[in-house]
């Protein structure tokens, strides 16, 4: 044997630590080379990451064998009985990797790599088929490929890596966790009821029911973001949000009913976040009697513009929509943190006759307790709390523009939570420690000495506020939703962070229904919508998504009343809520394999208690609004399921259906037999099962639709043609039996034989109590003609299956089973009209063409297309005129093929008891 082990091979700088020597091997051993007698041994080097080392192909020869791989390498030719350079069966060449022979190739680094490696590409690794095939190959090679070949190489990767890099070049404008996520979720979740609706609930439900309340809500939406969390954890997260996430746990069922709810809902959101912004601008025009024309007009007029603007802003790209999100969250900070520097700036008379006096431990001990009004309870106020904590989604909803979205929808999301908790809790415990409930604004309603004050805080400080329990007041917690603008330190700036709390969450719902809505058309769910799947720009910006967003926003604008519409939107927000929860549930509970997300802090139980918490919390707040809410979501679960889009993303559903299914098959196995409950459970020798549609329906007949049924097919000849013709075709022929709705499976196997193949389904079909026990076979009408070894194949079937103890029915019918030449012949007719609908359709085209032209086209339009028109119109007579006469010819074999599918007359059925078994064949006469 020859082996180059010297120095200069291993010790070599330049050398690859996955170095392949391919070498010759003889039996001769006076032909081994002195030089490697008494080598060092090998020294291997971590050289494979060097530029130097990459690609390198390292071959030691025998003496005299250099001319003959030279020559194999420029001509690509065998010599000396068929030699290759890669095959190890002749012991002519072998593989040497660290300097000892072997039969596989070494591994590949590239294989291994870190997606996000600077070392190299990460490359795909080459199926066995495909380094098979490449094995088998006669070709001229280079040396380049002499190395792929040698180490398992593919193009795959160097085709992914390409693909990478043109995506790079697009230029897509992709966020981190901050900018794309936790910015965006703390806007939406900082919104109006901040600032003009917080102190209400404080003064409703006092501080310790009015934690409680944030406290429930935030144990919602924490529930929520930890099932989301582990859904986004669990593989590639792309565009689409709460809709993508869904449908890619349940399935389209599930996930096209809440996607059209949730993109609904975002685009109404828009509508309700900008009457919001507008009723806030027409009180400041009201209080300085400037009104343009009414209060309701002028929130219209008002919306319409503020809509348009944040149209513009959208449409512009998702960057400039980015900015603009920062610069509103900077305003919300700065409005925020001028609220508490408030708390702490000393009041003066006016603010006091207003309910404000600072921090004092009185008014914190008198506002602790609940002190509900006006028919007001706690869950009353909760449902008025609760759409505040409804933006959690606002960074999900545009994952297809994030960087890593694994990483940042949990952690921005989470860390949002937190962030908007702390602020919530923080405001609502400072200003119920600073005003008093109820306050007259008369700063001469101050006590007279000698009065008593009752426990009162606000008389323990100097005012008297008692004509507040008799007549209304306007100032005070519980009254003025103002509060957080006069305790400020300056009020106009608590303006400026309403403006923008509203403005930034109708933003993000600006952007996220129509991105949500393109996903949702991309896939194809609702045929109808495709329309609306096309993007625009580098950013794959959805435009007509953004107008249809913009009619809807303008519908509701003009309708002017919040209280109508928010209901419904938070019962959207819910629904969605609670089938997160329920799809981290369901996919942990159906133990699928392709469950493993890489977020660990999740309890499946946890997140089924979390999506039923959101089902009662959408009944708290609104119980019409939620059962209109479900009666929505079925209507669009019944017709995506009665559509049965073509889609299959390996939803948890799949896995609990495979789950149900081996759970029953095997508590069936500990079922006894009893002669009641037989029933006939079939396996057919069908072939393809629309070669012999009638042997199929003849057997529909004895199990009633309601046994195991089994179409078998068995492939002789090539071992390797066989298995490719029988797995390319087996996907195809399960999928004519689903479509002409067939209760039947369909299996085929390759035998040397069609006896050895039938043999070998009879054995091993089925699975536990669901193995056939009748065989069902066809007539053979050829056997005077036929072949001996094929009637002794057909025979030995039969005594096969009285060997394997099951049930023989063979059926005859003059016309016989077989239709494949009428299917032969459709197939072909088939593509004749499509050839003639594609010359027809490229006839009409140049007609298009060549009309622009003007008169003079005209004339040689019909000069160019005269005969091919006639010749068209003579070969579709010929054509007619052929499948006439086929269908004539035909017609017989045709009838017969679906006689089994009409209801039978009274017939004769001759039954022959047969001596050797005592069993019972049925042959059915014609």
């Amino acid at each position: 044997m020859s082996m180059n082990n010297s120095p200069n091979v291993f010790l070599d700088p330049n050398a690859n630590r996955f170095q392949v020597n391919i070498i010759n091997e003889s039996h001769d051993n006076n032909e081994t080379s002195q030089e490697d007698v008494g080598s060092d041994p090998p020294h291997y080097e971590e050289t494979s990451f060097t530029d130097e080392a990459h690609n390198r192909l390292r071959i030691s020869y025998r003496p005299g064998k250099r001319e003959l791989y030279d020559n194999f390498l420029q001509n690509g030719e065998k010599t000396e009985a068929s030699s290759h350079p890669y095959d190890t069966h002749t012991k002519m060449y072998y593989l040497q990797t660290f300097g000892h022979n072997t039969v596989d190739p070494v591994p590949k680094i590239d294989y291994y790599r870190n997606t996000g490696s600077i070392s190299g590409n990460k490359l795909s690794r080459p199926s066995l088929l495909e380094i098979h095939e490449q094995l088998a190959k006669n070709i001229a090679v280079s040396t380049g490929s002499v190395e792929r070949v040698a180490n398992g190489e593919s193009t795959t990767g160097d085709e992914t890596a390409v693909s990478k890099e043109e995506e790079n070049k697009t230029g897509f404008v992709k966020f981190g966790w901050v900018k794309g996520v936790l910015v965006r979720c703390m806007l939406n979740i900082w919104g109006v009821m901040l600032f003009i609706r917080l102190s209400w609930i404080v003064g409703q439900a006092g501080i310790g029911l009015g934690i409680i309340v944030i406290g429930l809500s935030v144990v919602v939406t924490t529930l929520t973001g930890i099932s989301m969390s582990a859904i986004c954890t669990n593989g590639v997260v792309r565009g689409g949000g709460a809709y993508y996430l869904i449908s890619r746990s349940l399935g389209p069922e599930f996930g096209g009913s809440i996607g059209l709810i949730f993109a609904f809902a975002n685009a109404v959101a828009v509508a309700m976040y900008v009457v919001g912004f507008a009723e806030t601008v027409v009180e400041l025009l009201k209080e300085s009697d400037t009104l343009m024309v009414d209060e309701s007009n002028d929130i219209r007029i008002i919306g319409t513009i503020t809509v348009v603007c944040l149209l513009g802003i959208s449409v512009a790209g998702m960057e400039w929509e980015a900015k603009a999100q920062v610069i509103l969250l900077f305003v919300l900070l700065i409005a925020i943190a001028n609220f508490f520097i408030g708390t702490v700036i000393p009041t003066n008379n006016e603010k006091k006759a207003r309910g404000f006096f600072n921090y004092q431990a009185s008014i914190f001990a008198e506002n602790f307790g609940p002190d509900f009004r006006s028919g007001e309870g706690f869950f009353s106020v909760f449902a008025i709390f609760f759409p505040a904590a409804t933006g959690i989604l606002a960074g999900a909803n545009i994952s297809g523009d994030l960087k890593d979205p694994q990483i940042a929808i949990p952690k921005g999301t989470m860390l949002a939570i937190v962030i908007t908790t702390v602020a919530y809790i923080g405001v609502a415990i400072c200003v119920a420690s600073c005003v008093v409930r109820d306050a007259t604004g008369n700063v001469n309603n101050t006590v007279v000495p000698g009065m008593s004050c009752n426990g009162s805080s606000a008389c323990s400080l100097g005012y008297d506020f008692s004509r507040c329990a008799s007549q209304p007041c306007d100032y005070g917690l519980m009254n003025n939703f103002q509060v957080m603008s006069m305790v400020s330190g300056f009020g106009p700036l608590i303006t400026a962070g309403i403006f923008s709390a509203t403005l930034s969450s109708a933003l993000a719902s600006l952007v996220s229904a129509p991105k949500v809505f393109q996903a949702l058309c991309k896939d194809n769910v609702y045929k109808g919508l495709e329309f609306f799947a096309k993007g625009y720009g580098k950013n794959n910006e959805p435009i007509r998504g953004y107008v249809l967003t913009f009619v809807i926003a303008m519908a509701f604008i003009l309708i002017a009343e919040l209280n109508t519409i928010a209901p419904i939107i938070s019962n959207f927000f819910l629904a969605s809520y609670a089938l997160i929860n329920f799809s981290c549930f369901h996919a942990s509970y159906a133990k699928s394999p392709g469950w493993r997300p890489a977020f660990r802090y999740y309890n499946m139980w946890v997140s089924l208690f979390g999506a039923l918490l959101c089902c009662g919390v959408m009944f708290v707040i609104n119980w019409w609004a939620a059962l209109i809410t479900y009666a929505i979501e079925l209507f669009l679960y019944i017709y995506v399921t009665y559509k049965k889009p073509e889609v299959n993303w390996g939803s948890s559903t799949q896995a609990l259906y495979y789950i149900n299914a081996l759970d029953s098959a095997l508590a069936l196995t500990t079922v006894e037999d009893h002669v009641k409950n037989f029933r006939p459970q079939c396996i057919a020798l069908t072939g393809a099962p629309m070669i012999r549609p009638a042997l199929l329906d003849i057997t529909h007949t004895f199990t009633k639709n309601n046994g195991l049924c089994i179409c078998c097919e068995v492939y002789t000849g090539p071992r390797k043609l066989c298995v490719k013709e029988m797995n390319s075709g087996m996907a195809k022929k399960q999928a004519w039996l689903t479509k002409n709705k067939r209760k039947a499976f369909y299996a085929a196997v390759a035998a040397d034989s069609f006896r050895d193949g039938v043999k070998s389904l009879l054995q091993a079909s089925g699975l536990g109590r669901m193995k056939p026990n009748t065989l069902v076979i066809g007539f053979k009408k050829d056997w005077r003609n036929a072949a001996v070894a094929e009637v002794e194949n057909y025979v030995g079937v039969i005594h096969d299956a009285f060997d394997f103890e099951l049930g023989m029915i063979i059926i005859r019918i003059s016309q016989g089973f077989d239709i494949s030449q009428v299917l032969q012949v459709q197939e072909e007719l088939e593509k004749l009209e499509q050839e003639r609908l594609a010359l027809e359709a490229t006839i009409k085209e140049n007609d298009f063409e060549e009309g622009k032209s003007g008169i003079c086209g005209f004339f040689r339009k019909a000069s160019t297309f005269h005969i091919p028109k006639h010749e068209t119109k003579k070969e579709t007579t010929i054509n007619t005129i052929q499948s006439m006469h086929v269908g004539e010819f035909n017609q017989k074999l045709l009838e017969a093929s679906t006689q089994f599918k009409k209801k039978q007359g009274k017939g004769t059925i001759d039954i022959w008891w047969l001596f050797d078994d005592g069993g019972r064949s049925g042959r059915i006469a014609n």
